[in-house]
């Protein structure tokens, strides 16, 4: 054992069981040794923490290593006990921390989320935690920045919109926030103090008649295609037709009645089918569960109907700008259709029902399911009750509207406007 200047020359000529402590220069710090047992020397720094004479291994001598970086590391050990910290603990943090990635506390967060979460709440939460953010997933939770996830939700909000963008932005706060609670050396949320995405607030768009009739002829003779033409004349949500079983449609085929275990507000929901609507459903299957993509399982899952929205819908848009470039002059180039998703078919269609077919409100909550804040009074009667023919008979006008849109008649002439009102007394105001 010898008090010497720690140089590169004299590690490497430290022999075997040999220790040199740092000395007789002006940088040496005290504590400060390296020492060789049988291979490569090892630098150390010895300092006395609660009565207790300990040593601690700063790293082997070669990169990153050299004399000069253990140096200034021993002294910011030696600085952290002067403050009664112990760094044997701060490394056992630092590992800790390294091995707490965005990957691992997501699947800890997800297996505890799936308890507490409706099937369908956690299944769009977990496509946002595994595919959205796994750029991220091979980091340290503790060293995620804020500049990361706003990069991130930059680079979603460009390649899916801001609405994908804003939820998956919610989805990572929400883990951070759970991953806190439990524990973990997080500094902060870095999801706080990250921009929204511009536009990601409720969507209020409808769909002109125009636009409506584009889609439907941009639409294939395929599942995505039936199952957006049933969105467009039932008014449903996506994945309550996305996901429609053989055992909800009577045996005549004109009634649909979703159960409430798949309904947003967990009422059940009958549903007339309409001449156009039935049209569009494949051929009864007992072998089939869904009238739709029956696709693979899932882990914890039972088989599932459609998937592959996102796709589908991203060929779609393609479909219908490929079709208006055709048909665009020469020399001007053709406009995307305007941002548009399928939950605006839905808002289109009550519109419509509304505000141009004259459809009560009453009866248009029917249809769409909602149930409204009133219990009392004649608000309160319309929410307990079906209304099943009228329900149909608004379904019926609706359809009626879709088809002349699409063949092309985008006016109504008076007459027939007045043949409408006689046959739907009940539904006009």
């Amino acid at each position: 054992m010898a008090n010497l200047g720690i140089t590169v020359r004299s590690v490497q000529s430290l022999g075997p069981g040999q220790t040199i402590w740092d000395a007789d220069h002006k940088e040496a710090v005290r504590g400060f040794g390296v020492r060789r047992q049988r291979g490569t020397p090892v630098y150390v720094v010895k300092f006395r923490a609660f009565g207790r004479q300990r040593f601690f291994t700063i790293g082997p001598h070669g990169s990153p290593w050299t004399p000069e970086k253990a140096r200034k590391e021993a002294k910011r050990l030696l600085g952290l006990v002067a403050e009664g910290k112990d760094p044997a603990a701060e490394r056992e943090l630092v590992a800790l921390q390294t091995a707490d990635t965005l990957r691992k506390v997501t699947e800890e967060y997800l297996k505890v989320a799936k308890q507490k979460q409706r099937p369908r709440t956690h299944s769009e939460i977990e496509r946002y935690l595994l595919v959205t953010w796994k750029p991220l997933h091979s980091l340290p939770v503790a060293q995620i920045s804020r500049r990361h996830i706003a990069t991130r939700i930059g680079e979603v909000a460009t390649d899916n919109g801001a609405v994908t963008a804003a939820r998956a932005r919610s989805a990572l706060s929400a883990m951070f926030n759970w991953a806190i609670r439990e524990g973990l050396e997080i500094p902060a949320n870095p999801v706080l103090g990250t921009n929204r995405p511009a536009g990601s607030r409720s969507r209020e768009r409808t769909l002109t008649d125009g636009e409506l009739a584009e889609i439907w002829a941009g639409l294939d003779d395929d599942d995505y295609g039936r199952i957006v033409k049933l969105l467009i004349l039932t008014a449903q949500r996506r994945d309550e037709v996305g996901g429609m079983r053989w055992a909800e449609i009577d045996s005549a085929g004109c009634l649909w009645t979703i159960p409430g275990s798949r309904t947003k507000n967990h009422r059940e929901h009958v549903v007339p089918l309409t001449e156009a609507a039935m049209s569009l459903l494949p051929p009864r299957s007992e072998t089939r569960e869904h009238v739709f993509g029956n696709g693979p399982r899932r882990k914890g899952d039972v088989r599932r109907g459609f998937s592959g929205w996102s796709k589908s819908k991203a060929t779609l848009d393609e479909r219908l700008l490929g079709t208006r470039q055709k048909t665009a002059r020469a020399g001007d180039p053709a406009a995307p259709m305007s941002e548009w998703w399928l939950h605006d078919l839905r808002r289109t269609a009550a519109t419509v029902m509304a505000d141009r077919l004259g459809v009560l409100p009453h009866i248009v909550e029917a249809v769409l399911n909602h149930v409204s804040g009133h219990r009392a009074g004649v608000a309160g009667v319309y929410n307990l009750a079906r209304y099943e023919t009228e329900m149909r008979a608004a379904l019926t006008a609706w359809a009626g509207h879709v088809d002349r849109i699409v063949r092309g008649i985008e006016t109504i002439d008076p007459e027939r406007k007045v043949r409408e009102r006689e046959a739907l007394p009940s539904l006009i105001t």
